[in-house]
C-alpha cells in the first residue's frame, strides 16, 4: 500500500505564520537622525568612489583591501560602524602600498 504525502493547506500556512510573528520579540525602532543618514550617504559615495578608482590597482594589498570595502558596504545597516579614523584608513587602503619589509643579511 501507498502512502499518500501529506498536503498542506491555506490554514496550515496561516497558523504557521501567525505563530511565527506572535513569537518574534518586539524590537523597538531605531530612529536615525538626518545627520546620520547625511554621513552615511556621504561614505557610501565616498566607499564607492574608492572603489571604482582601485580597479586597476595592482598589487597584493588592493584584494584586501577593495574586500574590506564591500563588506562595508553590505553591512550599512548593522548598528556598529566604523569611527572616522577607521573608515578613512579603510578608503586609502587600496591606494596605499604597505611598508616593505627590511631585511637584515648584513648589509648596511
Amino acid at each position: 500500500m501507498a502512502m499518500r504525502a501529506k498536503l498542506t493547506t491555506i490554514e496550515d500556512i496561516e497558523a504557521a505564520r501567525k505563530a511565527a510573528t506572535s513569537a518574534a520579540p518586539e524590537r523597538p525602532k531605531r530612529a536615525i537622525s538626518d545627520e546620520e543618514k547625511a554621513t552615511r550617504k556621504d561614505r557610501v559615495a565616498k566607499a564607492k568612489d574608492a572603489m571604482a578608482r582601485s580597479v586597476g590597482a595592482k598589487g597584493d594589498h588592493v584584494a584586501p583591501a577593495r574586500t574590506a570595502l564591500k563588506t562595508y558596504l553590505q553591512r550599512l545597516n548593522e548598528p556598529k560602524q566604523p569611527d572616522d579614523a577607521q573608515f578613512q584608513v579603510l578608503i586609502e587602503a587600496p591606494f596605499k602600498a604597505p611598508p616593505k619589509k627590511r631585511t637584515n643579511d648584513g648589509r648596511f
